[in-house]
């Protein structure tokens, strides 16, 4: 007869949980301790029902996919199965307070807790936390060892991490009122955060309005009114002309792709989704002379302004740096005297939602040149277009860089926040007390009562 199997003592159990001092990734305070998570949390998965079962889906049961871990609290779900689904498959019911770590693919390392009873597929990780863990201090760890779990997870056709080494991380254990302290911290920190966050993502996405009000007090006079009475030119001044009146206005084409021998030249062939609202200075593909010659392309010269009058690009507008050909779908403007290009240019980007809503319908949306020709503009003395378009372009320079300014910040926040957990688990938030019991006998005595 075999022998029987002799169950370990509480301090056999207490090694086996203790991560040795050669595997501990860094040092901690003295009264905390490095041990497994296995012997903090249960762990289990979930399980898919099979699709081909109707009855197993669009019941009551919350039931979780991976996708669906966004680092925060889960209250529901986008699908829900039966209790027949549950029972025919692997799936399991977990408590509130789960903490879900994602094991395959894309989402590798992504983290939820539960707020409700849910079931997941096969892809979470569930961890119930035991005597000696705050589901919460579990939470933010597993947040911070995102990366690690990432490069644990590697090779093979898709990336993963198992159960096995889920159970086998290493993680700091302080005593209980210090992980509760530390989740205090993490928390009130984080919101400070949040909400200077908050601040500059208004800061960053208010740049468009920004832009459409400067824009519009440029193309209204209001920008320069104070220029005006300095200079003494009356507000009777600006005219309205129609766009016809005072450009040249043309289109491209598009040479036969059939002949080889007019692509791959050196002049460049502008498409719309090259227009960006900025300049042009070279273009995705050129043509050939036997090209130009052979199709309804033709050379516009620099500073031509250019604006799109077909489909999903429609209204965006650039300027040519070089000499260059366009394709049909682009209009060409090319300044008379009394219109300096630049401020053709800014007028169109003030007007893109206007010109959207001169298109005509049908299967692709357009707007055509005779549209254009007869589009009327505000036009003021040349000194007062040049005095805007120093305006605009210096009003926009400081928005922009207010902009990029306040990007910056916000992924600056991002890396705060991973300082401030990366801290919080060495022990460096200045929440720890020494004199506290260690971990050590919270652990020993938790194995001894399980």
């Amino acid at each position: 007869m075999p022998k029987k199997k002799t169950a370990l003592t509480i301090e056999e159990r207490l090694q086996q949980a203790l991560v040795p001092a050669e595997e501990q990734p860094y040092e901690v305070p003295e009264n905390w301790v490095w041990v497994r998570l296995e012997s903090v949390a249960s762990w289990g998965s979930g399980g898919t029902p099979s699709r081909k079962h109707e009855e197993y889906y669009n019941g009551d049961i919350l039931w979780i996919k991976t996708g669906e871990l966004n680092n925060g609290w889960i209250y529901d779900t986008e699908e829900k199965i039966t209790d027949e689904g549950l029972k025919k498959s692997s799936a399991k019911l977990f408590p509130p307070y789960s903490v879900l770590i994602a094991m395959y693919g894309a989402t590798i390392g992504k983290v939820a807790i539960l707020g409700v009873p849910a079931t997941t597929n096969q892809a979470c990780a569930c961890a119930v936390c035991n005597q000696s863990l705050l589901y919460m201090y579990l939470f933010y760890y597993c947040i911070s060892q995102k990366n690690v779990f990432i490069e644990k997870g590697k090779g093979g056709a898709q990336p993963n991490i198992s159960q096995i080494i889920l159970k086998q991380h290493p993680i700091p254990l302080p005593p209980l009122s210090e992980q509760q302290r530390i989740v205090e911290r993490i928390e009130e920190l984080f919101a400070k955060l949040d909400e200077t966050k908050e601040r500059l993502q208004e800061v960053a996405d208010s740049f468009a309005v920004r832009k459409a009000a400067i824009l519009h007090k440029a193309f209204t006079g209001e920008l320069t009114k104070q220029w005006r009475r300095e200079n003494g030119v009356s507000d009777e001044s600006w005219k309205e002309k129609k766009l016809g009146e005072i450009c040249t206005i043309g289109s491209g084409g598009t040479p036969s792709r059939k002949h080889e021998e007019y692509y791959n030249g050196n002049i460049p062939w502008v498409k719309t989704g090259e227009l960006n609202h900025d300049w042009i200075y070279d273009t995705e593909e050129k043509i050939t002379e036997a090209g130009m010659n052979n199709s309804s392309a033709r050379l516009f010269p620099v500073n031509t302004v250019i604006v799109a009058m077909y489909g999903a690009t429609i209204g965006k507008t650039a300027i040519l740096a070089v000499p260059a050909t366009t394709n049909q779908a682009c209009a060409c403007f090319v300044c008379k005297a009394g219109l300096i290009y630049n401020y053709l240019y800014w007028y169109f980007i003030s007007q893109k939602e206007n010109l959207i809503k001169s298109s005509k319908g049908g299967a692709q949306p357009n707007i055509s040149q005779t549209i254009l020709k007869q589009y009327y503009i505000s036009l003021p003395t040349i000194p007062e277009q040049h005095e805007i378009v120093r305006l605009i372009d210096d009003l926009l320079a400081r928005e922009r860089a207010a902009q990029q300014a306040a990007e910056q910040a916000l992924a600056s926040i991002d890396l705060m926040k991973k300082s401030i957990l990366a801290r919080a688990f060495r022990g460096e938030l200045g929440t720890n007390k020494a004199s506290e019991a260690s971990a050590l006998e919270l652990l020993r005595q938790v194995l001894a009562e399980n």
